[in-house]
Order: structure tokens, then C-alpha cells, then sequence
């Protein structure tokens, strides 16, 4: 065994040529790990709201209260500020991405108050002061003849296909539900999972980092639609009350080549 003392007195008196050779073969060694690091960290898109025209607004039938969005800054600080009162409506990103491809997604939220009636277990407590969607594709190729005709008709009557499923990343209003997941009061087609719960972090930035594949896995069994996208909403019409909350960014990413999908 050498120790690292023969290691550096063989270096001393080694050829020069040897040497060179040697000095060129650790380069391509780092520019291979700086490359392939790089390769492993790609981004797809990232939204920091300096305009909202990347954005477009949900509206939900018999909802008439709907809640507001705008890009503001406080103390330097660009984010997107989302407000409700006794309302609910949401903003979708107008572009979808291919998420085995970029299966992370990270951002920074703030929330100002949460709901004294929020209750994620109920249906008359389901709000909350953010959510965090991602909303899967319906693909009509791939569905079977009995979704087919619910999306179509759907489709016929508010113009565009609804998502095939959807995940909401949730601020929850109880600290004991940091944690939870649910299955949506509405539809067995999204579930949430509450990443905070309570006002123990209220008023104060907070960093989420999630792998949307492996979550979609986890809650729903099976592997998700190849084709999704990003949605904000804070709603308050079930519970009757109002918040206010912000996020700075979200960031769709990937540090892997590729998230495969598995049979």
C-alpha cells in the first residue's frame, strides 16, 4: 500500500511528459463532472412573477366571489400576491411541460393568516390560504371509451377538456395536518398533501421541494400523465373567512436525466 507521502515523492520525480499526461486526463475528468452535473440539473422554467401574462384565470361554476391575483413588490421583493374573501378562482400557467422529463418542482411561499374554520377532513373546511396545483393532462388517446364521453361532454360545455388528475401541495390551517393526505371532498381525481399546517411559520418565507412523479406514485398507485402543468389558488368560500399569501418563485426542474416510467 502506498501512503501519501511515497504518492507526492513519486510525483516529484516524475517524467514531465508522464505528468502531462497525467494533468490532462484529470481536465477531462472535471469537465466530464462539471458536464454531466449540469446535464443532471436542468432547468425547464422558472417563474418569478415579474407579469402575470404567463398566467391565465379559473373560474368555477356557481362560485361569483372570485379571488385576486397581481404581481407585487415588497422590500425588493417580486412575488405573486393572492388574496381571497369569501371567494375562490385560480390561475393556471399557460404551458405545460413533460414531467418524467422535469419531474421537481421547488418554490418559496408566504402565508399572512390561515382559516379558524379550515379543515382539510371536511368538506365545509376545505380551503385554504395557498395551494400549489399540478394538474395532469387528459390525452383522449389514451382513455377508455367511458372517459371519453364524461370529457367530452365536459368538453362541450365549458370548452376545454378538465385535467385528467391533479395534486394540490397545500398550506393547511391546522398544525396537525402538516403531513396529511387527503383525497379531494370533490373528486376522487385529486388528492393534497398538506406541507405545512398551522401559524407556527405565518408571515415568514418557506422553501418546498417536491418530485412530483414519486408523489403521484404514492398517492394514486399508478404512474402519471405524461403532460402536465401548474396552478395557484387561495380560496376561502366554504369557510366564509379571507387570507392573504404570496409566492416568490416556482421552479420546474430536473437533477436526474430522466424519471422513468416505470410498467
Amino acid at each position: 500500500m502506498w501512503n501519501e507521502p511515497q504518492i507526492w515523492l513519486s510525483c516529484t520525480i516524475m517524467p514531465t511528459f508522464t505528468k502531462t499526461i497525467l494533468s490532462l486526463i484529470i481536465c477531462l475528468l472535471c469537465l466530464f463532472s462539471v458536464g454531466h452535473g449540469a446535464e443532471r440539473n436542468k432547468i425547464f422554467f422558472r417563474e418569478s412573477f415579474a407579469h402575470l401574462e404567463n398566467w391565465r384565470p379559473v373560474f368555477f361554476p356557481k362560485i361569483k366571489q372570485h379571488s385576486t391575483y397581481r404581481h407585487e413588490i415588497q422590500e425588493g421583493i417580486t412575488s405573486l400576491r393572492a388574496e381571497s374573501l369569501e371567494s375562490a378562482s385560480a390561475i393556471v400557467y399557460r404551458k405545460t411541460f413533460p414531467v418524467y422529463d422535469y419531474p421537481e418542482i421547488r418554490w418559496q411561499w408566504r402565508v399572512m393568516n390561515i382559516y379558524r374554520k379550515g379543515d382539510m377532513r371536511t368538506k365545509a373546511g376545505d380551503d385554504y390560504p395557498l395551494r400549489v396545483y399540478i394538474l395532469f393532462q387528459y390525452d383522449p388517446k389514451t382513455a377508455g371509451v367511458v372517459d371519453r364521453i364524461k370529457y367530452g361532454l365536459t368538453k362541450m360545455v365549458y370548452g376545454e377538456y378538465p385535467p385528467h388528475s391533479a395534486i394540490s401541495y397545500v398550506w393547511a390551517s391546522r398544525k396537525e395536518e402538516r403531513g396529511l393526505i387527503m383525497p379531494s371532498p370533490y373528486t376522487p381525481r385529486a388528492v393534497m398533501i398538506a406541507l405545512q399546517g398551522g401559524d407556527t411559520y405565518l408571515g415568514s418565507w418557506q422553501n418546498e421541494q417536491v418530485n412530483v412523479v414519486a408523489d403521484y406514485r404514492k398517492v394514486f398507485g399508478t404512474n402519471p400523465p405524461s403532460v402536465c402543468t401548474i396552478g395557484v389558488m387561495n380560496d376561502s368560500d366554504n369557510t366564509g373567512e379571507s387570507a392573504v399569501s404570496y409566492i416568490r418563485f416556482i421552479e420546474v426542474f430536473s437533477t436526474a436525466k430522466r424519471f422513468l416510467q416505470t410498467k
